[in-house]
């Protein structure tokens, strides 16, 4: 009876981590372009989305500033505290003289 219990406890397991290998595989993620995309803010929105967009970093007075420099400009900020810039073709291709990145 032992064994029994083993080996339909190590099936288990087995098929739990298949089935999160193959649902992983499978995850597609898609932000929702009317949301963050080129356009989607307002002028009077940049205040709060860079506020969410630098709260994260140690740099907070010019990544506020330049922030809300690119989001007047582009008039998106992306999601999260950190990349996805993707999203707002306008915001991330923005460089300095020197080719670096000028949106946060």
């Amino acid at each position: 009876m032992a064994k029994l219990v083993s080996v339909l406890l190590l099936a288990l397991i087995a098929f739990s981590m298949l089935s999160a290998i193959v649902m992983a595989s499978n995850a597609q993620y898609h932000l929702d372009a009317s949301r963050y995309g080129p356009g989607s803010l307002r002028p009077s929105q940049c205040l709060p989305q860079c506020t969410r967009r630098c709260s994260k970093t140690q740099y907070h007075k010019p990544c506020m500033f330049f922030c809300q420099k690119c989001c007047n400009k582009c008039l998106c900020v992306p999601p999260g505290f950190y990349g996805n810039k993707g999203v707002c073709p306008c915001y991330n291709n923005w460089k300095t003289k020197e080719g670096g990145p000028k949106c946060p």
